[in-house]
C-alpha cells in the first residue's frame, strides 16, 4: 500500500473519529497546556503505521533517515524525533479505534495462536523497570522468555479478526472464550489449547474447537476435512513470524508503555494493509462447499 493511499484511509478515518468524539463530549473539555502539535492526527498515525511496512527495524532510523531526509514534501511541518515520540501515545486512542474498524468476519474457519513478545533478555529481568508489575515470566516452544503473550485469531484468507494481550505467564486457553465470541464455525489450535472444559464452552458458542492429540491420549476418529484444515494451522504462524519480522511488533527497546501498545497496535494495522496474506486460497466452489463440511 502506497503511503498516499495509507494516508488518505487513515484521514479518512479520523475526520470521522473527531467528529464522533466532538458529539459524545460531555462537558467542556479542557484544552492541554503547551503548543498544538505542528503534525496532524493522521499525519503522525500514517508515519506510526508506515513504518511497519518499511524496510528499517528501527524507528529512529526509519524517522530521521527515511521521513525527515525523503519525505519532507509529504509532511511539511516534520518535528523532531524527539517531540515526535513525545506525540506518539496521543495517537493510542484513534490506532486502537482504527484497527477495530481494520478486523475480518468470521468465514466458518479459524485459526488461534498465541507468540510471545519479550520485552527484555533474560539475563536483564532484575534490573528491567519499564514493565515491571506488568510483564511476567513465560515459557513458549523456544524456551523461556520475559515479557508478554499476543494471541491472535485470523481466518482462512489470513485476515486478522481478534486479538488479545496477556502477560507471559497467562495460559493460552483464557483468553479464548472472549476472543471467539464473534466466531463460527472451526477453531484450529495446537495442543497448548486442549481443554475439554474449553471445548464445551466455546461449543455453547456456535465453535467447535479442533486441536492435535498428545501422545497419552487415545485416539479418536476425526472427519478428513478437519485433519487436512488441522495440518494448515501453520498459516498463523507464517502470520506471527511476518508480524516480527516485517512489522517490527516485537524488540526489547522500549522504555515507555503506552508506546509498545502504539508500535503492537500499528503493527497489526500495518500488516491488515498488506495486499497479500498467507492463505488457503480457497476456490468459489470450496467456499459454497464449507458449510455442508462444517
Amino acid at each position: 500500500m502506497s503511503l498516499l493511499a495509507l494516508f488518505c484511509n487513515v484521514d479518512d478515518f479520523c475526520n470521522e473519529f473527531e467528529q464522533y468524539l466532538e458529539k459524545h463530549r460531555i462537558g467542556q473539555a479542557r484544552g492541554k497546556r503547551g503548543p498544538k502539535p505542528a503534525l496532524s492526527l493522521s499525519e503522525i498515525m500514517t508515519i506510526i503505521i508506515h513504518f511497519h511496512q518499511s524496510n528499517y527495524r528501527h524507528f529512529k532510523a526509519y524517522y530521521t533517515e527515511q521521513v525527515m531526509v525523503h519525505q519532507r514534501s509529504e509532511f511539511p511541518r516534520l518535528v523532531s524525533y524527539n517531540r515526535f515520540v513525545e506525540l506518539m501515545p496521543g495517537a493510542l486512542l484513534p490506532l486502537c479505534a482504527y484497527l477495530c474498524t481494520r478486523l475480518a468476519v468470521a468465514t466458518g474457519i479459524a485459526f488461534i495462536d498465541s507468540t510471545p513478545l519479550a520485552v527484555c533478555h533474560n539475563r536483564r529481568i532484575a534490573r528491567h523497570k519499564v514493565f515491571d508489575g506488568l510483564a511476567a515470566r513465560g515459557k513458549s516452544s523456544m524456551g523461556w522468555f520475559y515479557g508478554f503473550k499476543l494471541h491472535l485469531i485470523v481466518n482462512d484468507r489470513g485476515e486478522l479478526i481478534s486479538f488479545h494481550l496477556t502477560p507471559g505467564n497467562v495460559d493460552d486457553r483464557k483468553p479464548v472464550p472472549l476472543m471467539a465470541k464473534k466466531l463460527w464455525g472451526k477453531l484450529f489450535g495446537d495442543k497448548g489449547y486442549i481443554s475439554q472444559a474449553l471445548f464445551d464452552q466455546l461449543f455453547g458458542q456456535g465453535v467447535q474447537l479442533i486441536t492435535p492429540i498428545r501422545k497419552n491420549m487415545k485416539n479418536r476418529l476425526m472427519p478428513l476435512i478437519d485433519k487436512v484444515l488441522l495440518r494448515k494451522r501453520a498459516i498463523i504462524e507464517t502470520i506471527n513470524d511476518q508480524l516480527k519480522n516485517i512489522s517490527q511488533v516485537a524488540h526489547t527497546r522500549h522504555r515507555s508503555i503506552d508506546n509498545f501498545i502504539v508500535n503492537l497496535v500499528a503493527g497489526l494495522i500495518a500488516y491488515t494493509h498488506q495486499p497479500k496474506k498467507p492463505s488457503l486460497n480457497l476456490s468459489k466452489e470450496d467456499s459454497a462447499l464449507l458449510p455442508t463440511l462444517i
